[in-house]
């Protein structure tokens, strides 16, 4: 068996539940590590790019089409907010410093998005590093709230419409009011979840808190 339908069966089976979505006889070898695909627009003409990081598998690399886009990566689109997406091996057992050190980040401009539930009822989301832990009361403060608990894990789907190593501040069923830690601002770049395990997106942190609906602030 190649390597490309080595590559495909991976992706069908952890993402897709095993449908066949990625066809092996589609992907093409490159000897690059990022591709960029222009969208919207004629021709792309002065509209943002996206730019594909391509991780190694094996001895070669994988392009895969186009569409295999995530809902976070059509709602940049469609907001005409410039990223880089990056693939890696689902395992959603894997930390969020894992992946960071598997895809060469700096852990610190790694973000997770945390979902809680204040005392009102009213729902919240928190964008915090991954080396860090959410600060309830600092998160409280920020929201109003008399106190804020984490949700259930088994909540997250049917509430976001994402799944535990998957959740996104982006693209939810409902936006909910959303916080980014403000050491994002540090950053010239940002890297969270593309609501999918096994799938990235790097942006600025002020287009994240645009797309999100975000505010910055101290909540670690």
């Amino acid at each position: 068996m190649g390597q490309s339908h080595i590559f495909a069966d991976i992706f069908n089976y952890f993402i897709y539940s095993g449908e066949q979505v990625i066809d092996p006889d589609s992907l093409e070898e490159l000897d690059t590590r990022e591709v960029e695909v222009p969208y919207g627009g004629k021709d792309g003409a002065g509209q943002p790019v996206q730019r594909t990081r391509i991780l190694s598998v094996n001895r070669g690399s994988f392009k895969m089409r186009n569409n295999e886009k995530t809902n976070v990566m059509r709602v940049l689109d469609r907001k005409k907010i410039s990223y880089i997406s990056h693939a890696y091996k689902p395992d959603a057992t894997m930390s969020g410093e894992e992946i960071a050190a598997l895809l060469g980040e700096d852990a610190d401009q790694v973000f997770k998005t945390l979902v809680t539930q204040g005392k009102s009822g009213r729902y919240y989301v928190f964008v915090v590093p991954v080396k860090e832990e959410l600060d309830l009361k600092k998160a409280a403060q920020a929201v109003g709230e008399k106190a804020v608990g984490m949700i259930k894990q088994k909540e997250l789907l049917p509430l976001t419409g994402y799944v535990h190593g998957g959740c996104s501040p982006i693209g939810m069923k409902k936006q909910f009011p959303t916080y980014i830690h403000e050491t994002a601002k540090q950053y010239e770049k940002m890297f969270v979840s593309a609501g999918k395990v096994g799938s990235q997106i790097e942006l600025s942190p002020d287009d994240l808190a645009g797309a999100a609906g975000g505010r910055f602030v101290d909540i670690v």
